[in-house]
């Protein structure tokens, strides 16, 4: 409907600013001709948008319109209720709780039709301790220290600014600003240690617009690996499942080759691999071979010393 387009432009250009009538058109699905007799319409409601030429032209909001109405439906609430109860499963916080409540009582229909549910994140008691803290501190503007190990066991102390916390990649992530590298950093909650406040204040101001431009610029440097099986059929829904595996080949014996892109430094597929046994046999890449018969050769030398020693 024109009215939900009308509506949608205005808190466009109140979130994004100038913006050009190509990526107006672009993001509400319409020709540049029907934005330009929108903004004609906006106009003749009393909206002040001006419009600006040139490279770096485009349409505008002055900033002194503000919106006084509510705009804000039963389902805009719904899904903000859903986003909310989603974070409240997975991070418990009195503050969150109460304003999940808040907005519980000004929706009663329609009801999202999604559920999120991030319960299994809310499983290590440690890790929770953890973020309990940590939003504390970064509240509080205060600098910490504590003993990290990265992905190769290398340990080093580390002192920092906590900026904020983020659930990325199965596990809680600490953003902060490192005094040594004076730059953002990111930090693996479940690899921290000792972790303490070290009673100074922060001694810059924090904008998370840094924070999400380091997010977007921050290469993924983890190392990928492609890896191809031969698989006995009984694992076939657990190759999907657990590995995410593209099957390749199958075979008249229900035996199937597939393919898994993972990384190379994480330990989960590894020992999913292992815990296969017979069932499976890796095909490539020959490094990984050479480090399975490695590995079994070490586990079985082990338990032949125990037994020799009972």
């Amino acid at each position: 409907m024109k009215i939900d387009r009308l509506l949608g432009i205005t808190i466009y250009l109140l979130n994004h600013g100038r913006t050009k009538a190509s990526v107006l058109a672009e993001h509400f699905e319409v020709s540049i001709r029907t934005i330009m007799r929108d903004m004609d319409t906006l106009c003749m409601a009393g909206i002040p948008v001006s419009s600006n030429f040139g490279t770096d032209g485009g349409f505008e909001i002055m900033e002194t319109f503000e919106m006084q109405r509510q705009v804000a439906g039963e389902m805009d609430y719904s899904f903000v209720v859903s986003a909310l109860q989603s974070l409240s499963s997975a991070y418990h916080d009195k503050e969150l709780n109460a304003t999940l409540e808040k907005l519980e009582s000004l929706t009663t229909s329609p009801k999202s039709p999604m559920i999120l549910d991030l319960s299994v994140v809310h499983e290590n008691r440690d890790t929770n301790e953890l973020l309990y803290l940590l939003n504390q501190w970064i509240q509080k503007k205060v600098r910490i220290s504590f003993s990290y190990t990265n992905a190769k066991d290398e340990k080093s102390q580390v002192e920092v600014e906590p900026v904020c916390t983020i659930y990325q990649w199965y596990h809680w992530y600490l953003i902060g600003f490192s005094l040594k590298h004076q730059d953002y950093r990111m930090y693996k909650v479940v690899r921290m240690d000792q972790l303490k406040a070290t009673g100074e204040i922060n001694g810059r101001e924090h904008d998370i617009d840094e924070v999400k431009a380091f997010l977007k610029g921050r290469e993924d440097s983890r190392k990928r690996v492609k890896v191809r099986l031969l698989c006995q059929d009984r694992l076939r829904s657990k190759c999907r499942e657990y590995l995410g595996a593209s099957i390749t080949k199958e075979y008249e014996t229900g035996e199937f080759e597939c393919e898994v892109f993972t990384l190379e430094d994480e330990t989960f597929w590894y020992g999913l691999l292992l815990s296969f046994g017979g069932a499976v046999r890796v095909l490539e890449p020959k490094s990984l071979i050479e480090r399975i018969q490695r590995d079994c050769a070490d586990i079985l030398k082990h338990y032949e010393r125990i037994e020799e020693n009972k």
